[in-house]
């Protein structure tokens, strides 16, 4: 059944009114009663538009809507406070056209209660401060990650040259998961660690921290490396994560002035060995990923560094993308041919190298570690 005309004009769920050409109320519903809190003898043929709203209103009435009424004919929701019988402010959005009749201007006003807008803006405006707030903390916990999982600068070690360096991937915000370590376990006796744990952010690094830091306590346990990463493969199993990682560890030990490395690889990239004439070699074999499967397979290498240089590296390297191009291992061995015979040249050598084909837009993390003997000749590069 079809509503009057009358009905539907008092029980529209907006407030709704009808003016004369100076904004007396000569209508108005039921709705913008209720929003006033006065009844229809306090409002019709009494009160005027002007008089119902602030004087911010108020003003805005006089300098841009009436105005624009007479130039545009309407204006749409336009947003201002109407005062209700106790002076309480109501925001609304007013809405309005001009109906030109042959013998008087009347103007129709529609006013749509905008109280739970409004809250719903101030609702999302806290949201997000804090989502803000938020993103700042987690860069500033990812910065101090950051700084806790990587060394600064490797530790001195008498007979040898260590030198490593690591870049995050894009402005460095997100904490990754590559990571190197150099640590002692005896009197001449170290551990260099370069590894990879899948994913990014917060919960990437804590188990970054974790095979860290667990390696820390099997080397000192463990002398085997295949057996370590072994014990390690083992430990993120049991640990309440689904991440695993790439690893090569290798144990440096001082044999009356010379090194012997003992190592092991699980799924990482093998170690580049650089002979002293510029010839290069991979060390090792590949061995299964860490914390995948519960019977892995390692196998430990062992070599007498004498004159050579060896050069661990992540996935970042030889991962690097430009267009459709890969770094690839075949640019990284051209490069460490081509250096000095020197870690920390190398190190600077590979990095720069591997930002520059990104054009200087890392995509991913790069974490490099050389070391080699300390030698007093000079060595042809």
């Amino acid at each position: 059944m079809t509503e009057p005309a009358d009905d539907l004009f008092d029980l529209a769920p907006c407030g709704y009114a009808v003016l004369d050409a100076d904004g007396l109320v000569l209508e108005a519903n039921a709705e913008l009663l209720r929003l006033l809190g006065r009844s229809r003898d306090e409002v019709v043929g009494i009160l005027s538009l002007p008089q119902l709203l602030s004087v911010g209103g108020r003003i805005y009435l006089d300098t841009h809507v009436f105005p624009l009424l007479d130039i545009e004919g309407v204006v749409r929701e336009i947003a201002v406070d109407v005062l209700d019988a106790h002076g309480t402010r109501v925001p609304v959005l007013l809405s309005a056209n001009v109906d030109d009749a042959p013998d008087r201007r009347l103007i129709r006003v529609v006013l749509l209660e905008a109280r739970d807008r409004r809250r719903y803006e101030t609702d999302l405006l806290e949201a997000m401060r804090a989502t803000e707030s938020a993103r700042q903390h987690a860069a500033e916990l990812a910065e101090t990650l950051q700084r806790t999982l990587v060394p600064p600068t490797p530790p001195s070690i008498e007979g040898l040259t260590v030198s490593a360096a690591y870049r995050p991937a894009g402005d460095g915000r997100e904490v990754g998961g590559d990571f190197y370590d150099v640590f002692q376990i005896a009197g001449r006796e170290w551990m260099v660690v370069v590894g990879d744990v899948t994913g990014k952010g917060i919960s990437a690094a804590l188990v970054t921290a974790f095979v860290r830091h667990t390696i820390r306590d099997l080397a000192m346990r463990v002398g085997d490396p295949s057996d370590l990463l072994h014990e390690l493969n083992d430990a993120l199993l049991a640990h309440d994560t689904e991440r695993f990682c790439t690893v090569v560890v290798a144990k440096l030990c001082d044999e009356g002035g010379e090194w012997t490395v003992t190592g092991s690889v699980g799924g990482h990239p093998l170690p580049l060995l650089r002979h002293a004439d510029g010839s290069v070699a991979e060390l090792g074999r590949h061995g299964s990923l860490v914390g995948v499967i519960s019977e892995p397979t390692f196998s430990t290498f062992e070599h007498r560094l004498v004159d050579d240089l060896l050069l661990l590296y992540t996935d970042g390297v030889i991962e690097a993308r430009h267009e459709r191009r890969l770094f690839g291992q075949e640019r990284l061995e051209a490069i460490l041919t081509s250096s000095a015979h020197d870690p920390d040249v190398v190190t600077s050598t590979v990095v720069e190298a591997v930002l520059d084909f990104q054009e200087g837009d890392a995509r991913d993390d790069i974490a490099v570690l050389t070391f080699a003997c300390d030698v007093t000749r000079p060595t042809a590069g």
